[in-house]
């Protein structure tokens, strides 16, 4: 029988927005591939493990080899869908070896945590990512959801929705450490949010 890699989202940090099938395929993997950080939460002392790095080449080569002997249990943020190594095993492996696990995002989390529907955003990641300035443009009653990074911030945003004919006065959130016990919520502007504290690899909502 073909094995196969097994995609499981983690949520946004916390073990509590963990799903429990993706527990399960977690405790019970042979071999274990993830972050750092989740490796030190979830491995055991029985299962081999690989950290995931920017060197993804070294990891699609560690997947492929042990993909020979048993199945692969890949742990990736939030939800396998959105912006995560999953784009990169589809591209390396058939369809037929993925067994994909939906998890949590950050993103669901700030919009729920804001009691705002998201069926009618404007998602973006800038997370490693350049802008699109048609993603950016301001038009009544948008609502964007970003994803930031350390060169795009909080700040960083801020200024770019302004020069994106964003009024000053539009509603901005932002949402971070989604999850954790020192998770923090900023109702704010955008021309304040420009005089805010920077905040990196956090989530933005933005109302106009």
């Amino acid at each position: 029988m073909e094995h196969k890699i097994i995609v499981v989202g983690i949520g946004p940090g916390s073990e509590e927005y963990i799903l429990p099938i993706a527990k399960n395929y977690i405790i019970n993997a042979k071999v274990l591939v993830g972050s750092k950080r989740a490796l030190n939460t979830f491995a055991n002392d029985t299962c081999l493990c690989k950290i995931i790095t920017g060197d993804i080449h070294s990891t699609l080569s560690f997947i492929r080899e042990n993909l020979l002997h048993n199945d692969i249990v890949v742990m990736v943020s939030g939800d396998p869908g959105y912006y995560s190594l999953l784009s990169s095993l589809r591209e390396n492996f058939k369809t037929k070896q993925l067994h994909v696990i939906p998890g949590i995002s950050s993103m669901q989390i700030a919009f729920a945590r804001l009691a705002i529907p998201w069926q009618n955003a404007t998602l973006i990641s800038l997370h490693g990512r350049k802008p699109c300035k048609l993603d950016l443009e301001y038009c009544p009653e948008k609502v964007l959801g970003i994803l930031t990074d350390t060169i795009y911030t909080s700040t960083t945003i801020s200024k770019l929705l302004l020069k994106n004919n964003w009024p000053g006065h539009a509603k901005v959130y932002i949402c971070s450490q989604l999850s954790y016990e020192d998770e923090k919520i900023i109702e704010t502007t955008i021309i304040e949010a420009i005089k805010e504290k920077v905040f990196t690899h956090c989530i933005m909502v933005v109302i106009a």
